[in-house]
């Protein structure tokens, strides 16, 4: 199905923020405000607990990975537990719009159990466990400082959140995902071909980790506004050991406070500059998410805290309004479902079965 892809507008200036600083209520006034307004801010990558080497190290691995040839990616393929290999075409965030599927590729790791993998790898990826396992525990740590500083911002105990996300009450849906998005293909048709359709993330909330000089994300600030680009770097990169993370709400904690935080559309796509005809500029993109998952039985009931009863009280004119996009956005007057039937149902929607 033919699809206009809406015009982009100039960046977006998303805030950056510094999980070091000791005062937490100051910092998750700061990070509600971000995930109110944009739905996305970044964590600065100078004060964070990744050093430039965990990153180094990782993108080593993600590009040693998709460097093998179909044949021996082939028997890790992506199974029913949404571990393994993803192929090219094989998932379609926006299936509305984009039948081919997305142009990418992708290999999801679950969660390690005592540092150790828990699905099979090809040996050059399991020969590097004690990395994967060094960078998933960083970023679970990450994960926890930004909900509880959001605990704060919503004035509720500093637990609430890190405490259903806690994996010794249960198994979460944690996900580390390493994508690659190739430059070239046979021949780039404007509006039809996509990296990654348009779509909001299905967790609580996504790090994603770049390169410098490989763009294309973009994100929607307003349901119905154009899109716009977000930069690798917010602003000049020489003072930065990598690029900041990137962070993004999900649609799971959007509905634990029935909309105040933002699930922001987003999408990735060819550089505009490579979408010129017969433009040779192309250039691969790899990149990193960490999604954040709670515990699969937890539901997804509204959050104890006067600010989103506050919210409720401003927005009980336009309730039914759905959160999130795709075939997993529900009302938020609808059953409040599981943390895992709700990832069970946004897989569904985007994976196509070959």
């Amino acid at each position: 199905m033919a699809h206009n892809v809406p015009n982009t507008t100039g960046q977006v200036d998303l805030p950056m923020i510094d999980l070091s600083h000791p005062d937490g209520v100051g910092s998750g006034k700061a990070l509600l405000d971000a995930a109110v307004k944009y739905g996305f801010l970044y964590v600065d990558s100078r004060t964070c607990a990744f050093s430039g080497s965990d990153i180094d190290q990782m993108f080593a691995i993600s590009e040693e990975f998709f460097g093998l040839s179909t044949a021996e990616k082939l028997p890790f393929r992506r199974g029913a537990n949404n571990r393994g290999w993803v192929g090219m075409h094989v998932e379609t965030l926006d299936p509305e719009h984009h039948e081919k599927g997305d142009f990418k590729e992708a290999l999801n790791i679950g969660e390690l159990e005592n540092g150790t993998l828990q699905q099979p790898l090809p040996s050059c990826t399991a020969a590097h466990e004690r990395t994967i396992a060094r960078f998933t525990e960083l970023c679970n740590q990450t994960c926890s400082q930004i909900l509880q500083f959001l605990a704060h911002g919503l004035e509720i105990p500093g637990d609430y959140f890190t405490s259903r996300h806690d994996p010794s009450h249960g198994a979460t849906g944690n996900s580390l995902r390493l994508l690659y998005y190739p430059a070239s293909i046979t021949s780039y048709r404007s509006g039809k071909d996509i990296r990654a359709g348009a779509h909001s993330d299905y967790g609580s909330i996504t790090l994603l980790f770049q390169r410098p000089g490989q763009p294309g994300l973009e994100i929607k600030t307003a349901p119905e506004s154009e899109w716009a680009p977000v930069p690798v770097y917010p602003d000049t990169p020489t003072d930065y050991p990598f690029p900041p993370i990137l962070v993004n709400i999900g649609d799971m904690l959007s509905y634990w406070t029935d909309g105040l935080l933002k699930s922001t559309i987003h999408r990735v796509v060819f550089p505009h500059e490579a979408q010129r005809e017969g433009a040779n500029d192309r250039q691969d993109r790899y990149s990193i998410a960490f999604f954040c998952q709670p515990v699969g039985s937890t539901e997804l009931t509204t959050v104890p805290s006067a600010v989103v009863a506050a919210h409720r009280k401003e927005q009980s004119q336009v309730r039914g309004s759905s959160v999130g996009y795709g075939g997993g956005a529900v009302s938020l007057d609808d059953h409040r479902a599981t943390a895992a039937e709700h990832l069970q149902s946004r897989f569904a929607a985007t994976y196509i079965t070959k």
